[in-house]
């Protein structure tokens, strides 16, 4: 039961780094790829019905995680108090930045706003990839299953580092590339012209450094946690996830070639799916590794609930995933085809 709900939280994450991911990507490229007003307002308009409904996915899989493992989540809510309030801040900053934009008149205001959503958004995914590369890289966890660190401190990987070192820093970069790539190929799939050929080009871009952090992150990975690769050699099926990963990574560069944008989005989606649930894989059964001493890791076993609440929740979980999920189909399908000038303004 423990390791069916490590799935499920697994799995509630990668749908929330995919659906959020394309709009937080979409705010990193805001300025960048769009030039003029018009163009910025039909950016917001690509993810105006949905960004904030995709956060739900985020909330959701915090609410599981607080009944399924109420260790890790205690552990881990209070050792990254800090980073978590940054995190809190820059949501609600993307928040205001998107909505105070459409609804205040003013050149300056809606260039001040636009700003506000686009920095924030760089941030956010760095930050996301730097808590990533934190869960990989493990923290300084005591006996008693708590811990504390700086932001950072001397930026090296060690028992006793900080939020930021030079390993989650790459990390935080690589997930910065992951979300403009992908929020790029989101961006091409809803808009026309030339603001779609800006969108294809900010794609093209980000791929490369994609690849590079890619292969540079495995040979890093192993250095920093070698017993990552401990799955990969007790459960063949496990390399299914590489290749998944590379299949992801090539169909995104081959369909936008050939100007399938849907497609290369759906390639970006499957991309990150493999990234993060070989990750996830690779961790299990370690859900928070200490970096102290492996005795004090917090683990599927020693972080759950009991069986019983495991096993009654699992009842209602379904029941709101299925209502969850019906309301995202209907959502997404409402909102099919190209945004343009004539569509009703967010």
């Amino acid at each position: 039961m423990e390791t069916l709900w490590f799935t499920l939280v697994a799995l509630m994450l990668v749908v929330y780094v995919i659906l959020d991911g394309f709009d937080i990507g979409a705010g990193i490229i805001h300025l960048w790829v769009a030039r003029t007003n018009l163009e910025r307002e039909l950016i917001i308009k690509s993810i105006g019905p949905v960004w904030d409904g995709n956060e739900v996915w985020l909330l959701a899989a915090g609410g599981t995680l607080y009944f399924a493992f109420p260790m890790l989540y205690a552990s881990s809510f209070s050792g990254f108090y800090l980073p978590l309030m940054m995190v809190l801040w820059l949501l609600m900053l993307r928040g205001l930045g998107i909505e105070f934009r459409t609804h205040i008149e003013g050149t300056v205001w809606k260039s001040f706003f636009d700003g506000i959503f686009s920095l924030s958004s760089v941030l956010l995914a760095i930050f996301f990839g730097a808590a990533l590369g934190n869960v990989v890289r493990g923290v300084p966890l005591q006996p008693d299953g708590y811990f504390f660190e700086p932001l950072w401190s001397d930026f090296r990987v060690g028992p006793f580092p900080g939020i930021l070192d030079w390993y989650t820093v790459l990390i935080g970069v690589f997930a910065f590339l992951t979300l403009t790539s992908h929020g790029a190929l989101y961006v091409a799939t809803k808009t026309e012209g030339e603001l779609n050929s800006r969108a294809r080009r900010a794609a093209a871009v980000s791929w490369w450094g994609l690849v590079v952090l890619t292969v540079l992150s495995l040979p890093v990975t192993l250095r920093i946690r070698p017993e990552l690769f401990n799955n990969y050699k007790s459960y063949w099926w496990g390399w299914f996830i590489p290749l998944v990963v590379l299949l992801g990574l090539v169909g995104m560069f081959y369909f936008r070639s050939l100007g399938n944008d849907k497609s290369a989005f759906v390639s970006s989606s499957l991309y990150i799916a493999g990234m993060l649930g070989g990750a996830a894989f690779g961790l299990y059964p370690y859900v928070l590794p200490a970096s102290t001493n492996p005795q004090f890791s917090l683990t599927v076993q020693n972080s759950a609930s009991g069986h019983y609440g495991l096993s009654v929740g699992l009842a209602w979980w379904i029941i709101g995933m299925v209502l969850a999920i019906g309301y995202f189909v209907y959502l997404y399908r409402l909102f099919r085809g190209k945004v343009t000038t004539g569509t009703e303004a967010y």
